[in-house]
Parts: structure tokens; C-alpha cells; sequence
């Protein structure tokens, strides 16, 4: 017989902590149940010695984890937790229904302290605070705002819809691009097998012929070389790139350049600028219909930018809400923003019912989003088999150029 150690709720509702002897965990559960308890946690006891060591080591042993947690993850844990808050069931009970259906991993681990923490006297939104990877600043404010106000179930459904939007919009603009990137790779990998394998051959074929090549044969055959000998700096070219991309987001003053001049860029421009408008928006309209303070949301909506021009532009907007102004006259300076959403926002701060208005303009641009990504899927199609097309009509030409020529030789 093995002795469990159960965590429980009566039909009152009051939590139960108790020990059961059984042979198996699922004749403990049943041992429970008969008792009138509902289960909301058990584990198997160790013998007495390794029980004395748990008691001294604190928290359980975990497993190593690298990163963060992902967008998905997060957006299924809050739309549950919500629906347990939804359901009247107390914090602590949703948060170990949630902690023991998760596979081991961050989010979990961070449950888990979530729960010691509350335990020991802590409010949820402090818990959550403790794990930044986890629940960012907005989580926090949104979850701080719904404890102050008696509304955490309302709040969580608020950020459960926020958080599915947020990542049905990334998942759309991820999901766009996947079909180019494969089709480029794809593209890039055949003509890297042609230089290599195909076209040395035809030079062999001239060269045993002693035939005089025209120019653009001459430079393919270079081309070809060139790639046959230094294949591996080509994966190094983007690599550079990337890097070089990096460095320069270092400093304050290349990020924004860099932001800036990715704003000019036909079509991708406006996607990122309308991306962008989209989320402060919809984060702000979020936090302003829970309750959190005008600068404490748009501080949250700085902080969340990852386009400098627009976060600076969030600040001129702070800047001027703080010295008692409003939001409307930065936005109509900074020309980021169509005069609509101006019109739309200086309404809503008329009539009191800024946070909808918010929304709205998020609603709008979201639809613009997906118009967009699907106007530049349309363009880069034609332009991919363009491109293409004369990369491989290039080569046929300077290919068979030698070949026309020494077949008209002949009939001579």
C-alpha cells in the first residue's frame, strides 16, 4: 500500500488537504471521491526520508528549459483560465486544474510559482509579474486592473479575445510569407545545382571544340566557376546581412533609420505600417476598456512597439495627454495615420467611448492587413516567375549561343 497526498474541494467549496492509503493512484481518486471530495490535486508519497528532503529543498525539481513561451501556448492557457473564472471556481483551483494538464515547460513551471505565490499571500497580478517571459507588461496591468475593479473573469475574456486576435494577425502575415521564402529557396537551390553540375559541362564540350565564345557565354562560365569554388560564402550573404541588421539596432539612431526607411518600401511599407496601427490600437483600446489608466496603457503601448517611429510617435502622444492635451493632435502631426483614424479617435475622446473607438480602428486595419498581404502574394508571384524566367533564359541563351554558331559553321 502506497500513501497519497490529496488536495481536494468539499461541495462547499472549501479546499480539503488530506492523505489516502492505496494501492494505485486511480483507487486513491476513487477513495476520494467516495468521501465526497473532488480532486484537484494528488501526488504519491515518498518514504519519510525523501519526504523530510522535499520539505527542506522548497520548490519541486525541474526540468531545463530554453526560450520563452509561445504566443499559441499563452493564448490557450488565459482562454481556459478565463472559462474556469467564468464558471465561478476559485483562483487557486483553475490555476492547479490548468497546471497539472500541462506538459512540463516553462508556462508550467511558471504556473506552478504562480500558485506557491498566491498561496502565500501574493495577488495574482504580483504572481504573474515574477515571470516577464511569461506574462508581459500588459498581461500584468490587465489582469492588476480587473483585481482592483472585482472583474478578473471579465478581464481574462478580454485578454483571451485580445491575445487570439493578436495571433491570428501574425499567424496570417507568417503564413503569407512561407510560400515566397519556399519558392525562392527552391529557386536559389536549382540554379546553385546548374552553375555546379551542368554548365561545367557544356564548357568541357566548347573547350574540346576550340570554339570562340560570345561574351555572355564567357561571364556564365566565370559565374559558374566562381560558385563551384566558393559555394559556401553564398548561405554567408544573407547571414552578413542579417547581421549587419543587427548591429546597426544597436543604437537607438540606426533602429529608427532602419524603421523609417522599411516604412518607404512599396506595399511592405504600408503592411507595416498598418500592422502596426492595428496592434497599438487594439492593445490600447484593450487596456482602456479594463480600467487601466489613459498613460499607464499608452506607456504599455510604447514599450510594445517594435517599430521605433511608431513608438515615438506613442511618446509625443504620452507626452501630450501628461501636459493635458489630447491624443488626437501628435497623431495629425506625425502623418502616420490616415485623417479617418484621427477623426474616429478625436470622436471617441468627445464622447467618452474612446476604448470602442480604439477597437474599431483595430477592426479596420486588421481587415486592411489581410487586403494587403493578399495584394502582395498576388505581387510577388508575377514577379518570382519574371525573375526567374530570365535567370533561366539567360543561361539557355548563353548555352546554346556556342551551339547556334557552330551549327551554322557547319552548314556553310
Amino acid at each position: 500500500m502506497a500513501s497519497f497526498k490529496f488536495e481536494a474541494m468539499d461541495t462547499t467549496g472549501t479546499e480539503v488537504k488530506d492523505s489516502v492509503d492505496a494501492a494505485t493512484e486511480e483507487e486513491a481518486q476513487q477513495k476520494i471521491r467516495q468521501m465526497g471530495y473532488f480532486v484537484t490535486k494528488i501526488t504519491q508519497v515518498a518514504a519519510k526520508k525523501g519526504g523530510k528532503d522535499k520539505k527542506k529543498g522548497g520548490k519541486k525539481k525541474r526540468g531545463f528549459t530554453i526560450g520563452g513561451v509561445s504566443g499559441k501556448a499563452l493564448c490557450t492557457f488565459t482562454r481556459q483560465f478565463s472559462t474556469l473564472q467564468d464558471a465561478g471556481l476559485p483562483i487557486l483551483r483553475s490555476l492547479r486544474i490548468l497546471e497539472g494538464q500541462m506538459k512540463n515547460g516553462i508556462l508550467k513551471y511558471a504556473i506552478a510559482d504562480v500558485i506557491e505565490d498566491v498561496e502565500s499571500g501574493s495577488t495574482l497580478s504580483e504572481a504573474f509579474g515574477k515571470h516577464p517571459k511569461c506574462f508581459d507588461r500588459l498581461y500584468v496591468n490587465m489582469v492588476k486592473a480587473g483585481e482592483a475593479g472585482g472583474a478578473l473573469e471579465v478581464i481574462l475574456q478580454r485578454l483571451a479575445d485580445f491575445k487570439e486576435k493578436a495571433q491570428t494577425l501574425k499567424r496570417k502575415i507568417t503564413g503569407a510569407m512561407i510560400y515566397p521564402a519556399v519558392v525562392i529557396f527552391v529557386a536559389i537551390s536549382i540554379l546553385v545545382f546548374i552553375m555546379i553540375f551542368i554548365i561545367p559541362k557544356f564548357e568541357k564540350i566548347f573547350k574540346d571544340f576550340g570554339m570562340k565564345l560570345p561574351t555572355l557565354t564567357l561571364f556564365l562560365m566565370a559565374t559558374s566557376r566562381w560558385v563551384s569554388t566558393y559555394w559556401y560564402v553564398l548561405p554567408l550573404i544573407p547571414l552578413t546581412f542579417w547581421l549587419l541588421l543587427k548591429l546597426l539596432r544597436m543604437s537607438r539612431t540606426g533602429g529608427y533609420v532602419l524603421d523609417r526607411m522599411y516604412l518607404w518600401i512599396p506595399v511592405v511599407g504600408g503592411l507595416i505600417e498598418k500592422t502596426a496601427i492595428a496592434q497599438s490600437t487594439r492593445t490600447l483600446g484593450t487596456l482602456v476598456s479594463s480600467g487601466v489608466p489613459i498613460l499607464e496603457g499608452l506607456a504599455i503601448v510604447k514599450a510594445t512597439c517594435t517599430n521605433q517611429v511608431f513608438e515615438r510617435l506613442y511618446q509625443r502622444v504620452y507626452e501630450s495627454i501628461r501636459e493635458g492635451d489630447t491624443i488626437v493632435q501628435p497623431l495629425r502631426e506625425s502623418k502616420l495615420v490616415d485623417d479617418m483614424v484621427v477623426n474616429m479617435i478625436d470622436v471617441g475622446e468627445e464622447t467618452g467611448d474612446l476604448d470602442t473607438m480604439l477597437n474599431k480602428v483595430a477592426d479596420i486595419y486588421e481587415e486592411e492587413v489581410n487586403i494587403l498581404v493578399e495584394s502582395l502574394l498576388s505581387l510577388l508571384e508575377p514577379i518570382m516567375i519574371v525573375f526567374l524566367g530570365g535567370v533561366i533564359g539567360g543561361i539557355v541563351i548563353a548555352l546554346f549561343m556556342p551551339l547556334i554558331g557552330m551549327l551554322e559553321g557547319l552548314s556553310k
